[in-house]
């Protein structure tokens, strides 16, 4: 490791902070006596990049409803297809009652005129 004084730092000091930051630290002194010294620094990591694999992962239209049979069974609520009914019905039946928010109704297993039906009436109690 090279010891320069402060004079040669002060008249060299571009060329010696080049060779710090190529891997050659160096010590300034004062009167023979080392004070500081001078190391390149790590390099920060890189920043991450948003989006850098666009165009390589192709997710799925239904992706969403990936598993909903299995959720479904899971939670005794039946096939799929029942829940997309009566998510509809729902739907239907808080426009038509004029409803706000989420309904805190059961989900109910069947045909949507049943469905319908079944959700009419617990509205109905509240």
């Amino acid at each position: 490791m090279t010891t320069v004084n402060i004079h040669e730092a002060k008249t060299q000091l571009s060329k010696l902070v080049e060779q710090a930051a190529q891997g050659e630290p160096f010590v300034i002194a004062r009167a023979g006596k080392p004070l500081v010294k001078v190391a390149a620094l790590d390099a920060p990591p890189a920043p991450r990049r948003l989006g850098f694999m666009a165009g390589e992962i192709v997710v799925p239209d239904d992706f969403d409803r990936t598993g909903e049979a299995e959720i479904a069974v899971l939670f005794g609520i039946g096939a799929s297809t029942a829940i997309g009914a009566n998510y509809a019905a729902r739907q239907r039946l808080r426009f038509e009652h004029g409803q706000q928010g989420p309904v805190p109704l059961p989900l109910v297993v069947g045909s949507e005129p049943e469905a319908r039906q079944e959700l009419a009436r617990a509205l109905a109690k509240q």
